[in-house]
Parts: C-alpha cells; sequence; structure tokens
C-alpha cells in the first residue's frame, strides 16, 4: 500500500498541480479581453502605425503571462523551478534569433 502511494506521488497523482474552474474562467475571459482589445483598437482604425504595433505587442506579452499564469500553473511550482529556466532559455533562444535576424536583414546591405 505504501509502494502504490509513492509510485502515484513520484508520477504527480495529487492534486496539487492543477487550477481550481474558477481560475480557468477567469484566464479564459482574460484571455479574450486580451484578443479583443487589439482586434477592435486596429479594425476601427482607431490606432495606426507605430500605436497598433506597440498595443498589439503589449496585449500579445500580457497574454503570454495569463497563459503562463492561469494555464500552465507557473506560479505554483514548487522549486526547484526547471518549468521557468526552460521557459526563460526558450524565450531567450528565441528573442536572439529574431533579434539576429532583423539585425542581419537591416545591416547586410549588397552594394
Amino acid at each position: 500500500m505504501a509502494s502504490q502511494q509513492n509510485h502515484a506521488d513520484a508520477h504527480g497523482a495529487h492534486d496539487g498541480g492543477h487550477g481550481s474552474l474558477k481560475s480557468y474562467v477567469i484566464g479564459f475571459v482574460l484571455s479574450i479581453v486580451l484578443t479583443i482589445i487589439p482586434l477592435v483598437l486596429v479594425l476601427n482604425d482607431i490606432v495606426e502605425g507605430t500605436a497598433a504595433k506597440v498595443v498589439l505587442l503589449v496585449t500579445a506579452f500580457l497574454q503570454f503571462v495569463v497563459q503562463l499564469v492561469f494555464f500552465m500553473h507557473l506560479k505554483e511550482e514548487s522549486k526547484p523551478r526547471y518549468n521557468l529556466m526552460s521557459l526563460l532559455l526558450g524565450v531567450l533562444l528565441v528573442l536572439t534569433i529574431v533579434i539576429g535576424s532583423v539585425w542581419i536583414m537591416t545591416y547586410n546591405k549588397v552594394g
């Protein structure tokens, strides 16, 4: 009996890693709102150009945070924070690739 309990704990069978229905509903509503805001602002020509890009990037970042907190339960993670470290490494790699690509396309002029 004790080995079954240890086996269940080793595979995360305890219910500490899942959110409540309230948490999921809040995350869902925030996600919908953060999707609608830039859509309405851009489609109704309320913001244009650089302002539209800023609104889009800010709401995209907030959407990312909402997804991490409410659906991936990053805040509920116990130590050590392997998932957070993996996420930060992935973000660093993506930013390096994107910024490096933009830099190469900007300064690699032939002529």
